[in-house]
């Protein structure tokens, strides 16, 4: 049997990917695995979500990305992608030294400040 590839938009494979209920594994060895990647970022002084575009050096530019200063119920936030209290900012690039942990975030990116 042959394989076949099917090309889709980001928000038609989150859609089928959410309705088969699959976990997606992501290679994070190297901090460029997560170029591509939209991501809830925990840093030691803030949140921010954004999609990482390009690593520079110790850098992570983000795009349209907003610092959050209220996720809400953290479990919430991941699931359901409702944050609280949240800033756009547009681009921004992010120090990879501050962050403590990263979540992948499945949702739209926020596009109010809210």
């Amino acid at each position: 049997m042959s394989s076949r590839t099917i090309e889709v938009s980001d928000e038609t494979y989150n859609l089928i990917k959410d309705q088969l209920n699959e976990e997606e594994t992501i290679d994070v060895s190297e901090l460029e695995e997560f170029v591509g990647q939209k991501l809830f970022i925990r840093t030691v002084t803030y949140h921010a979500v954004g999609k990482v575009v390009k690593k520079i050096g110790k850098l992570w530019e983000l795009k349209d990305a907003s610092w959050v200063a209220d996720s809400g119920k953290f479990s919430n936030a991941i699931k359901n992608g409702k944050l609280d209290e949240v800033e756009v900012v547009g681009q921004m690039w992010l120090n990879t030294d501050t962050i403590v942990d990263v979540f992948p975030w499945k949702h739209s990116l926020p596009k109010e400040t809210k």
